[in-house]
């Protein structure tokens, strides 16, 4: 009786492979009775091979027909022989494929002796098929030469494949289905010659079909991974498709677009919720990627296969909202402020800055970053909140946003011109732009291009020389800056109201402006310190108005520190002009007489103080003349002595000398030493031991505490991670018990999780500290012989320290002394140093600094017998003279 079954493969001209119509996993292969046909091989197809096949392919595959096993051959794999029935046609199979050439009757069938009448009255039929079929020349007949096919089973060069066949279509056939995504595919080059290879479908990404890995171990499908395999493999095994070769995929793979007659097969998949989009495949696809977006967006809605159960994102709410850009901190990270003022960081979506630990990147930041800032800088722009970047390596959460100005979106201006990567986003990962695909397509286009920094060459580096370094340096440049006027310049920083860090790029120069013709209230300088009245008003008006724009200046002349005296205009306006007329600023008359704008200057204040703004909030206009002459009195009075010097003596010593600054750390002699030297003891032993060496479990993050193996020495101390780079598997470590720090591999680095060698168990011994009342050389050659002075003198030996001052901030501000030698204060390291001219008294002091009257006077004392003697610093002469 004839079974019914559907035609899932045909392995060759005389063999099918049927499953079950209700359930298809349930196989079976059936060859047909009496007859043979030539052979796909991979060391050689047999001629006419394909052609067989393809007969027999285009005639089954993906219908139900009806078949009758005649008889089962038990020995080795077991088979069934049979015939086969098309129900929509009067033929059946193996006489078809006998009658067009394709099979041949096999000789020994009909010869043995138990054969019914039946089968030999067939097998007569078939035989007349058969010679009528010779006699026409018919499929296999036709001579061995014309059925020769040439199949290659792999690709030397897969890129050069694409580059070959790229925007043309190539007729394939589906050979097999691995996974949703994962196809071989029997490239048709030629009639004669084909090429089978594995693509991956383009544009989606399907869970992956159980599997076993290398080591033998079985892993289970994903979730719908077996329901993309079916769904896809139901519908393209052995069909004819469209290819469209696209790219190749890190593990050399190709890339490939699968055209069925009915559509793009990837799209159907995504309608159907069985894969996800694949971003990395944006720039290969091109427009069309649009498409896919929204056949996996119809799928989300109706919550199909994967997005079963989806729980929409709650988005941020409302739309684009208006800021202007107040700062650019690098290429890709900006603060914008809001109508009320208020200010926020942000990041842009899905793109990265020209990364600073990857050599070739690198160099091409500081051009990232000046491409941002002439396009946003001080402008309006409309800001669409796309997500938040999570904090991670010490950063802080923050916004990542769409970032539009006029027409431009910057992310994707920044990609074009080659300044910005693209982020591989999770495939989960929904806080990402909303024009993803455009910047996957704009950085392909880059690569391609060479532009920015994938160009074969890195940029010139640009080199600002600081003309405020030094007084002989400002001399050199301010005669060129007072022959020009109005000099093109660009607001590096904001030091206060009045005080400015501006590069002139056309002279390569960098400098301190200071505005003249005004004194304005000092802002703080660091948290524990109070500003002076509407200083900090001041200060943020500065940075409201100048930070990093584009501005112009008029050098007037330098003052004793190497700062120039001038004039600073924004858009056009004289910036000393609005922070009078804010009131955060006074008319210093003799200056604004020397530039120029006195006249300006009075009527700018007179307006303020009219309008009761900033400092003339409370003006009377009768006291002018009384606070006028009570200002010249205070000013010939002498100050009154603070209190005596404070006296605070510790046992110490010195672990490390940071050679950027001459700052010291110390260790206090006593009780925390000596737990030290326990600690380290056991914490050696510790990790001598081979069974406590374990790597850390995953990457340090900066504020981690570690065991770090220090290079010189190679034994282990405690440390905390200061900065991580990833890309080099390296870290920053800071050594807390003593104060150096050095990059060290991961390798190097153990987890410090043992609750006896943690901080709270022994708090970190290294304490920071300055030296009192010196003040250190600017110039680099002096700072390290002062350093080096410091080492000589204090290096690993027990020092009396006594405690001057403590900040707000917990520094130490120490005078050294040598118990075997120090008699008193003023019998210092701090002394030496400043008489061996590798430091000076400071010129501006603090009121704790004031109170020690008789030091200062000595350490003047000292410091000109350095002057005299022409020693370290004061070797060409005194640097504080104009």
């Amino acid at each position: 009786m004839p079974l019914e079954a559907r035609v899932k493969s045909v392995l060759s001209g005389d063999t099918v492979v049927l499953s079950h119509i209700t359930n298809p996993g349930q196989e079976r292969i059936l060859s047909l009775a009496y007859v043979s046909a030539p052979r796909l091989r991979r060391e050689g197809d047999e001629p006419y091979g394909f052609h067989s096949r393809e007969f027999l392919r285009e005639l089954l595959v993906g219908k139900v027909v009806q078949f009758e096993v005649l008889y089962t051959i038990p020995t080795g794999a077991k088979r069934d022989y049979g015939t086969i029935k098309l129900p929509t046609f009067d033929v059946s199979l193996p006489d078809i494929s006998v009658q067009e050439g394709w099979t041949r009757v096999r000789e020994e069938a009909g010869k043995r002796s138990d054969e019914s009448e039946e089968t030999v009255a067939y097998l007569q039929r078939l035989r007349a098929l058969e010679d009528h079929a010779k006699t026409e020349e018919k499929g296999t007949w036709a001579g061995s030469e014309q059925g020769r096919t040439e199949t290659s089973y792999e690709v030397s060069d897969p890129k050069a494949l694409v580059d070959e066949w790229k925007g043309q279509h190539l007729e394939g056939i589906v050979e097999k289905v691995f996974t949703g995504d994962r196809l071989i595919v029997r490239l048709l080059i030629s009639p004669e010659e084909h090429l089978q290879v594995v693509a991956a479908m383009a544009g989606v990404r399907a869970p992956s079909t159980k599997r076993v890995t290398a080591d033998g171990k079985e892993q289970p499908a994903e979730p719908y991974g077996e329901e993309a395999f079916q769904f896809v493999e139901s519908r393209v095994l052995q069909r004819k498709v469209q290819v469209s070769l696209l790219g190749v995929t890190p593990q050399g793979q190709l890339i490939a677009s699968f055209l069925h007659p009915n559509g793009n097969v990837a799209k159907f998949l995504l309608e159907a919720g069985l894969a996800r989009c694949h971003d990395h495949h944006s720039a290969l696809l091109g427009a069309e990627m649009a498409s896919f977006r929204r056949a996996e967006k119809t799928a989300k809605d109706a919550r199909k296969g994967l997005f079963t159960g989806l729980v929409a994102a709650q988005g941020p709410a409302g739309g684009a909202e208006d800021y202007i850009v107040s700062r650019v901190l690098n290429a890709d990270t900006l603060f914008v402020r809001n109508k009320a003022g208020q200010e926020k960081k942000i990041s842009l979506s899905s793109i990265r800055q020209p990364k600073p630990s990857d050599p070739k990147q690198a160099p091409f930041a500081t051009d990232a970053k000046e491409f941002v800032r002439k396009k946003v800088i001080g402008k309006h722009v409309k800001v669409t909140i796309n997500g938040k970047k999570p904090a991670n390596e010490g950063y802080e959460e923050r916004d990542v946003a769409t970032v539009v100005q006029g027409n431009t979106n910057i992310a994707l201006a920044l990609v074009q011109a080659g300044y910005a990567s693209v982020i591989r986003h999770r495939q989960d990962d929904t806080d990402r732009s909303p024009d993803y695909d455009d910047l996957m397509l704009a950085e392909s286009e880059a690569q391609s291009e060479g532009k920015g920094m994938w160009a074969a060459k890195p940029p010139k580096p640009k080199q600002y020389q600081d003309y405020s370094e030094s007084v002989q340096k400002a001399k050199m440049e301010v005669s060129i800056l007072q022959r020009q006027k109005r000099v093109p310049a660009v607001v590096d920083f904001v030091k206060s109201g009045s005080r400015f860090t501006v590069l002139v790029p056309r002279e390569n120069a960098k400098l301190t402006l200071v505005l003249s013709g005004i004194r304005a209230p000092r802002s703080a300088r660091n948290p524990g310190e109070a500003s002076e009245p509407c200083g900090q008003e001041a200060h943020d008006l500065a940075n409201k108005r100048c930070m990093q724009r584009d501005v112009e200046i008029d050098v007037e002349t330098i003052d004793k520190v190497g700062g120039f005296i001038g004039t600073l205009y924004v858009n056009k306006e004289n910036f000393t002009k609005v922070l009078l007329e804010e009131g955060f600023a006074t008319v210093h008359a003799y200056s604004a007489e020397q530039s120029g704008h006195a006249t300006e200057y009075f009527a700018a204040e007179q307006r303020a103080k009219e309008a009761r703004k900033g400092l003339w909030h409370d003006w009377d206009p009768s006291k002018d003349v009384v606070e006028e002459e009570e200002a010249v009195n205070s000013g010939t009075g002498t100050e009154t002595e603070a209190s005596s010097r404070r006296k605070d003596y510790r046992d110490v010593m010195v672990t490390y000398v940071d050679p950027t600054n001459a700052r010291v750390k110390i260790q206090q002699i006593g009780t925390g030493t000596s737990a030290l030297t326990e600690l380290m003891s056991a914490f050696r032993s510790f990790h001598i031991n081979k069974a406590n060496d374990t790597p850390l479990p995953g990457p340090p993050k900066a504020g981690d505490f570690v065991a770090a193996k220090f290079t010189e020495d190679n034994e282990w101390y405690r440390a905390k991670v200061r900065r991580n780079d990833r890309d080099n598997q390296q870290a920053e470590v800071l050594y807390i018990d003593f104060g150096n720090s050095e990059v060290l591999p991961w390798s190097r680095l153990r987890a410090l999780s043992q609750p006896q060698f943690s901080v709270q168990k022994l708090r970190p011994q290294a304490t920071e500290a300055v030296l009192s009342f010196v003040q250190f050389p600017g110039s680099e050659d002096y700072l390290q012989d002062a350093v080096g002075f410091i080492e000589d003198q204090a290096y690993n030996r027990e020092l009396v320290a006594n405690v001057d001052y403590v900040s707000p901030e917990g520094l130490l501000h120490v005078t050294l002394l040598d118990p075997s030698e120090s008699k008193n204060l003023d019998h210092s390291i701090n002394a030496e140093i400043v008489r061996e001219g590798l430091a000076m008294v400071p010129r501006k002091l603090k009121s704790w600094e004031r109170s020690a009257s008789e030091t200062l006077s000595h350490l003047r004392t000292v410091e000109d017998e350095a002057k005299q003697e022409r020693r370290g610093m004061w070797e060409y002469g005194d640097l504080t003279e104009d």
